[in-house]
């Protein structure tokens, strides 16, 4: 096993590129695109590009900041598992001390842009760094980790309506309740493919409490997010004609993901899970249609 003095700082810059997972952006793209809905919602349509960088690199740095104080917390389980047993911290290359100067440094990066946005969206934020943080050590405590990954991945939902102005309604929360079960019912998917080995370790995870009836239970959950999401576009009239379109082609998506995952194949469950970049993407397409 490498230790950190044993490498160049290439190498070191190239493990710090993997811990931030800047090498597989699915994760950034699950929290972007909620943002975006957010955001063209809360502001009627698109906002002033002032705003639109910084809450784009503000999603960007604290979802490699989350990648990274996750990697700090599951330093010691990650090389028994054979999805991330090549993870930096799992192999030695950089140590766990070196994990939390890049968790800081990327929430000092984040917070920078908060300079460009109103105050509210700085006082927004802190629940944002909170739930980033607790949420890899959760999967220790309880087998509702998902949970808490949704309420951190649907934070940016009101910080984007402080940022254009707005104040948190209805609409904002129906939003983020729909993006928060469609979280749990993704990285459900994303956990079953782990689940065999976290059985061992003692992790806890949806997929487990769950059990038998996992795909049953991921399936209510996008019905409830499409049902939810639905209402808000409803609200702020913006179903006909495209935001429809796009919930039904969502709706279609999922029954795909459904024919494909019933057998709990876990590589299949993997690829559903990747598959929902194609989710958020839809349903931003739908509400940037209805606005033009």
């Amino acid at each position: 096993m490498a230790t950190a003095h044993q490498i160049t700082w290439r190498e070191r810059l190239e493990a710090y590129y993997y811990l931030c997972r800047f090498d597989k952006p699915i994760g950034t793209e699950l929290v972007f695109w909620p943002t975006m809905w957010a955001l063209w919602i809360a502001n009627q349509g698109m906002p002033s590009i002032s705003i639109l960088i910084p809450m784009i690199l503000g999603t960007i740095f604290m979802r490699a900041a989350g990648c990274a104080i996750n990697d700090f917390a599951d330093r010691k389980v990650d090389a028994h598992v054979e999805r991330t047993k090549t993870r930096p911290l799992a192999t030695g290359i950089i140590s766990a001390q070196e994990a939390i100067y890049v968790f800081l440094a990327l929430v000092a990066a984040s917070a920078c842009m908060l300079f460009f946005l109103p105050i509210e969206t700085f006082y927004w934020s802190f629940g944002a760094l909170f739930l980033a943080f607790i949420y890899p050590f959760m999967k220790r405590y309880t087998h509702l980790p998902q949970v808490f990954l949704g309420a951190a991945f649907s934070w940016s939902i009101p910080m984007a309506y402080t940022a254009v102005g707005q104040t948190p309604d209805l609409t904002c929360w129906l939003l983020y309740f729909g993006n928060l079960a469609w979280t749990v019912a993704y990285d459900t998917q994303y956990a079953i493919t782990d689940r065999e080995y976290d059985l061992k370790i003692g992790v806890k995870s949806t997929a487990i409490l769950f059990g038998k009836y996992d795909i049953e239970i991921i399936s209510l959950l996008q019905v409830l997010s499409l049902v939810l999401i639905g209402s808000a576009l409803y609200l702020e009239s913006l179903l006909m004609p495209f935001g429809l379109i796009a919930l039904l082609c969502v709706a279609a998506d999922f029954i795909y993901q459904w024919s494909k995952t019933h057998d709990r194949d876990p590589q299949r469950c993997f690829w559903a899970f990747r598959h929902n970049r194609w989710v958020g993407l839809m349903i931003f397409a739908g509400i940037f249609l209805t606005l033009l």
